[in-house]
């Protein structure tokens, strides 16, 4: 399994590969495009992909590969 993040760390819209950032000082919407990228190339070599995504007011969206649920 794979896990991409997108989050807010130190005023800046952060992505994460399994915990480590990756690229930061993106706009949310570029973060969020770049995670779902990975992650469908991810999918696309056979891997179960976590995605989580940061609202603007903390909440957390959830996404498994094959299916969706909110934390």
């Amino acid at each position: 399994m794979v896990q991409y993040a997108v989050t807010l760390k130190n005023g800046d819209w952060t992505v994460f590969q399994d915990g480590e950032p990756i690229e930061h000082g993106l706009t949310r919407s570029a973060a969020i495009q770049m995670a779902k990228d990975l992650a469908f190339e991810a999918e696309e070599r056979g891997d179960t992909v976590e995605l989580l995504i940061q609202g603007y007011y903390g909440d957390m969206s959830r996404r498994l590969s094959g299916g969706a649920d909110e934390i």
